[in-house]
């Protein structure tokens, strides 16, 4: 079984590259239909029914987002291609869905299209997914869902207490005693879990400020939660640390 491409860009060299990179690649993916715009592409999901969209967000006669919002039937995994690192991106990550960087690298594309072929195999809820990203765009990123292999988790980013890796996967820890590990390193959601409420303490460690309850010193230092959790302090995010402290 091949999985079924459209692809969604109002520039033909993109859209010519990237049919000619999926036709590259191992996977089982065939690229079924192509489109320039908003209204194109609406069209195009219509007719062809695919297992996965390119798409890209700014067009000439809207964006991807438009797409989406307009689209009755998203039953379809979404992987956008951009042009630029904008507010938007936050808004994807949030919602557990991918993106791409353009100019547009192969073995990005492959690891955007495995992440999606391996969503599609677990039958992960797709609606779910892509009423938070429309309710984040509105709302300026306020929940963030987590997929793992069984479940799809949507919480408000309040809920956060800290976030932990272990090599390839993330441990988050809400303030309801939850502990909910996904396949997505912490340096996915290093760049969306920032500041003022989020800091990165350590190459393990993301930490919720609101939950901070006090620093004690000492070989760079150990940060207590409210909670109780001890979580180191690296020496090198330690003046980072401090310094937002200071203006806590």
């Amino acid at each position: 079984m091949a999985y079924r491409i459209v692809i969604i860009d109002d520039e033909s060299r993109t859209r010519s590259l990237l049919t000619k990179m999926v036709e590259q690649t191992d996977f089982p993916i065939k690229v079924v239909g192509e489109a320039d715009g908003v209204e194109s592409g609406l069209k195009m999901i219509q007719k062809q029914e695919p297992d996965i969209v390119l798409l890209d967000i700014q067009m000439s006669d809207g964006s991807g987002f438009d797409l989406l919002d307009r689209t009755k039937k998203r039953n379809f995994e979404v992987i956008f291609v951009t042009a630029h690192q904008e507010f938007a991106i936050r808004a994807i990550k949030f919602s557990a869905l991918d993106y791409i960087l353009k100019p547009v690298e192969i073995e990005e594309l492959e690891s955007a299209v495995e992440n999606a072929i391996d969503a599609i195999e677990t039958k992960s809820d797709l609606s779910v997914r892509y009423e938070e990203l429309l309710n984040n765009l509105k709302n300026n990123n306020k929940r963030i869902v987590i997929r793992t292999k069984g479940s799809m988790y949507v919480f408000d980013l309040k809920e956060i207490v800290h976030c932990q890796s272990d090599r390839n996967y993330t441990y988050f820890y809400l303030n309801d005693g939850r502990k909910i590990c996904t396949s997505r390193t912490l340096k996915d959601y290093e760049d969306t879990l920032g500041l003022p409420d989020f800091i990165r303490c350590h190459r393990s460690h993301i930490i919720n400020l609101n939950y901070l309850d006090r620093y004690e010193r000492g070989d760079g230092g150990t940060i207590i939660m409210k909670n109780g959790t001890e979580i180191p302090l690296s020496r090198l995010s330690r003046e980072r640390f401090l310094d937002v402290l200071d203006n806590l």
